[in-house]
């Protein structure tokens, strides 16, 4: 079996650290170009590296995804390295944890800015380079905690619901050029984020887990990985919950 991303072009967010990372790895291993985008440049030139060093063809861009003009000249930056984008992995996203009776409006906002209005942007402006050439996959990362709710997470809640929303209008729009949209709904996922949550909070996770253990990035990057490949030509506007059984 051949590269299944072999001459594709991919752009991914949040590709500096986590599950971004792990996305734009697999991505590059399964042949595409890639482009690591991040906020913070060390990280995404970092990872850049990584999948150069492995033999595979990486651009590292540095990109705030709230500022329209950033996103603007990056999507500019990659059509005229590599002619083309044939993926867009929308998973740049922070958290502001608070309760609701807390939780400030700047907290509000930023969560919404980055997560939601982000994840907009940067579909935007793929979406007429991608129309033009008949072909694209937009996959961005929902969460679980979009399908039932978290405690102390109700701006993070909202953009994850949020994005799966878009996701089904962008499916619906979209889909009759050649471009599918589908979301993927990580559930507990052993990254950085995860590195500041007390022992037995993670035990908790565990036990709510049918499968019992916490999810690997990689997990994440093989759903992301079947969704913007050929196979899954005809999967669109669907939430994929890749979470070990969690909401059953």
């Amino acid at each position: 079996m051949g590269k299944r991303l072999e001459s594709r072009v991919a752009l991914i967010t949040g590709a500096g650290q986590g599950i971004g990372r792990a996305i734009a790895l697999r991505f590059a291993d399964e042949g595409a170009k890639v482009v690591v985008v991040d906020i913070a440049e060390a990280s995404a030139n970092a990872v850049a590296d990584e999948i150069k060093a492995a033999g595979n063809e990486a651009l590292a861009a540095v990109c705030d995804v709230t500022q329209r003009d950033q996103v603007g000249a990056l999507v500019e930056r990659v059509l005229s390295a590599y002619g083309q984008i044939d993926i867009l992995g929308n998973n740049a996203g922070i958290t502001r944890d608070a309760r609701l009776i807390k939780m400030t409006e700047e907290d509000f906002d930023r969560v919404i800015d980055v997560n939601l209005k982000g994840a907009f942007n940067l579909a935007q402006a793929v979406a007429g380079p991608m129309i033009e050439r008949g072909y694209g996959r937009i996959i961005s990362t929902a969460s679980v905690v979009a399908l039932y709710g978290n405690f102390g997470q109700t701006n993070y809640v909202a953009t994850k619901a949020g994005v799966i929303g878009m996701t089904r209008v962008w499916a619906r729009e979209l889909g009759p050029k050649g471009i599918t949209a589908n979301a993927v709904a990580p559930g507990f996922i052993a990254t950085d984020m995860i590195k500041t949550v007390p022992e037995k909070v993670i035990e908790g996770m565990i036990e709510r887990t049918p499968v019992r253990r916490l999810g690997a990035p990689e997990d994440i990057a093989a759903a992301y990985l079947f969704l913007a490949s050929e196979e899954a030509s005809f999967v669109n506007g669907i939430v994929l919950s890749v979470d070990g059984g969690l909401v059953i």
